[in-house]
């Protein structure tokens, strides 16, 4: 290991010291030590500054800039634990695609918090930012998480919200699907499938708390004011993607509106409407349309059960952040190269 001299001499000029670099870089002496001894433990755009500093302050001839280790940026993708089964897909991506990541240099790990609480995911996202480059997450829609978000931003670590958006706050980017579209979409699939009479539709959601969500409601309801008016929204319930909870608010849909002709579950969890559905045998009578392609929900729709999908790719999503993160660290603009996220609707026809 080379080990750098700070008490070097030189006959022309006075020499920069340790912590003349780390003043430049705007970093500890510690920090500038550890970078410069090629000592691990510090962030890629960091040990960069600290090289670039060291070089213009003839601490380091310029040839060592190139010379200098690129650690892959260190990214974490925090995501809320429970039954939602196409989280746990997009999670179990992070973990096998490790080659895809390779290429633009990031390490990635996955991460969870609790589900819908908001206080938990705000002192995850500080927690990890201590160790991370950057984070994705699916953001709670809450004043906790908001100001995590922008601590973060102010110490430099960048925040990108996958899936479900955060309002008015510091993070970096968003990728998902244009959340409004998705639920004036479902809205219009179900009234097709249903046809132009008066009918009782019913929505269930994970949380409010999700924008995503809400803006998905939003989308729902205002193509049935605008477009199919016969058709009334009955009830709208909230089943925290637990498939469980998704069973019993179905049940008792199913009994309080006999004539119940649509569902749209806006979140995840689908295989506990479908349960309630078979078991009053209303299968294939009521329309459903769900969230997220998964194993479940695929062979919801082979059986008949789901009417319709919508859905969008795992693997695009996390390479879209990726992306980001690594454009930011080369300094681009972080939409860069970056595709927008493009929903797909599946049916029984048309799987993959």
């Amino acid at each position: 290991m080379m080990v750098f001299d700070v008490n070097r001499t030189s006959p022309d000029r006075k020499l920069a010291r340790l912590a003349d670099v780390a003043a430049r870089a705007g970093v500890s002496t510690a920090t500038a030590d550890r970078v410069l001894n090629r000592r691990p433990g510090v962030r890629a755009n960091t040990a960069q500054k600290v090289f670039k500093a060291a070089i213009e302050l003839d601490y380091l001839p310029e040839q060592e800039l190139a010379a200098a280790p690129a650690e892959p940026m260190r990214l974490v993708f925090l995501l809320p634990r429970g039954s939602n089964r196409y989280l746990r897909m997009l999670g179990d991506t992070v973990s096998y695609a490790h080659e895809h990541f390779a290429p633009l240099n990031a390490k990635c790990q996955i991460e969870t918090v609790e589900s819908f609480n908001p206080d938990a995911l705000a002192q995850a996202l500080l927690k990890h930012g201590k160790r991370a480059d950057g984070i994705a997450f699916m953001a709670l829609e809450h004043p906790v998480v908001r100001e995590a978000v922008n601590t973060l931003a102010q110490q430099g670590v960048p925040t990108v919200t996958l899936i479900s958006d955060l309002a008015n706050s510091a993070r970096t980017a968003y990728v998902g699907l244009d959340n409004r579209a998705a639920g004036r979409t479902a809205g219009y699939l179900i009234a097709r499938f249903i046809g132009m009479r008066a009918a009782h539709v019913a929505l269930i959601a994970g949380s409010r708390h999700y924008r995503a969500h809400e803006e998905r409601e939003s989308g729902f309801l205002q193509l049935y004011a605008e477009q199919f008016q016969a058709m009334q929204v009955v009830d709208l319930r909230e089943g925290y993607d637990d498939a469980q909870r998704n069973y019993e608010q179905t049940r008792q849909l199913l009994e309080q509106y006999p004539n119940l002709a649509g569902i749209y579950n806006i979140g995840g969890a689908s295989d506990g409407v479908a349960r309630a559905l078979k078991e009053a045998g209303q299968q294939h009578r009521v329309v459903f349309i769900g969230h997220g392609l998964t194993p479940d929900t695929r062979s919801l729709l082979i059986d008949g059960t789901m009417d319709a999908v919508i859905t969008q790719s795992p693997m695009e999503a996390l390479m879209s952040c990726v992306r980001i993160f690594s454009n930011l660290r080369d300094k681009r603009s972080p939409m860069n190269g970056v595709e927008l996220a493009r929903s797909q609707v599946i049916f029984r026809e048309n799987l993959p």
